[in-house]
């Protein structure tokens, strides 16, 4: 079952897992990174519904392609320059 993700929703780490179908060491990881930005309350994160929903956003996935292909663009030329 689907559940659709509410922009102005809180969510916890669990149920944002959950919505994302990720593990908790790629959760971690995500906040870890800043690629997914949440605010602690105490011990606990909790992550608006605007960040899942940027996250899984093509606008997004399109800025990690763009980024791979120019470090390996470095990479490439660093390696041809040996």
């Amino acid at each position: 079952m689907d559940q659709e993700i509410k922009p102005n929703v809180v969510y916890t780490t669990t149920e944002s897992r959950m919505l994302l179908k990720v593990s908790e060491s790629t959760l971690k990881r995500l906040l870890k990174k800043g690629m997914i930005r949440a605010n602690k309350v105490g011990r606990q994160y909790r992550i608006l519904g605007k960040e899942i929903l940027r996250l899984v956003s093509p606008q997004l996935e399109k800025q990690a392609v763009e980024k791979y292909l120019a470090l390996k663009k470095q990479v490439v030329t660093k390696i041809n320059k040996w």
